[in-house]
């Protein structure tokens, strides 16, 4: 049962997680792989709207993702792209990738590897990863500019989308657990956390929203 408290904690958590940057023109999007392929279709609607004029999708494959995408996450997003029209001259895949740090590092690798000049990047993720890319992003890639995007959507058409409210609001719990741990870690750059975010945090996990967090010595970025 997810009482009243926690559906509005879980809405707080979601909108800190989002950045809402006003989008722009960049040198190249950079799409998260991952098990929504929301992220290819927004990458895909940036791509045809001008916000850049090359795209990169990157991800091998996860536990989650295996039977969905067996040839990897970026090459179904690639796959993807081009049955939306999308050119594969305007397309690079980095494979190997299997979590948020190897993301940035493989692909800011392939784009120097091509010869892409990259100023600025339009980093493409999931609504409530958009945070925890930018972090990441800016320690690993800190001489760019990064505009975080996602598919617009409410929290609410979020949870419809996924059809598993619990186990949303346990990814919502989990990545604010990576936002607060991982710049000790060196894995991404210290983000502000408002005092309500981290009440709204406490109040869900001892709500039981804890299937997501990561334990001592957890290896991961």
């Amino acid at each position: 049962m997810i009482s009243t408290q926690d559906w509005a904690d879980a809405r707080r958590l979601w909108e800190y997680h989002q950045m809402g940057h006003s989008l722009r023109p960049c040198s190249v999007a950079i799409g998260l792989g991952s098990h929504d392929l929301g992220v290819a279709d927004t990458a895909v609607d940036l791509y045809k709207r001008g916000m850049a004029p090359l795209l990169v999708f990157t991800g091998a494959t996860s536990p989650t993702t295996r039977d969905r995408m067996p040839r990897g996450e970026a090459v179904h997003y690639q796959e993807r792209a081009l049955e939306l029209g999308v050119p594969s001259s305007a397309v690079l895949v980095e494979p190997r990738a299997r979590n948020t740090g190897e993301n940035i590092r493989f692909s800011r690798g392939l784009l120097e590897e091509s010869g892409v000049d990259v100023s600025s990047v339009l980093l493409i993720s999931k609504p409530y990863e958009e945070r925890r890319a930018y972090a990441t992003a800016r320690k690993l890639w800190p001489n760019v500019e990064i505009v975080s995007a996602s598919t617009p959507m409410t929290f609410d058409e979020y949870v419809d989308s996924i059809g598993d409210a619990h186990l949303v609001i346990d990814m919502l719990v989990g990545a604010l657990q990576r936002l607060m741990i991982y710049p000790a870690q060196g894995f991404m750059v210290s983000q502000p956390v408002p005092g309500d975010v981290t009440e709204a945090y406490e109040r869900l996990c001892q709500s039981g929203f804890t299937s997501r967090l990561l334990t001592t010595g957890t290896p991961t970025a």
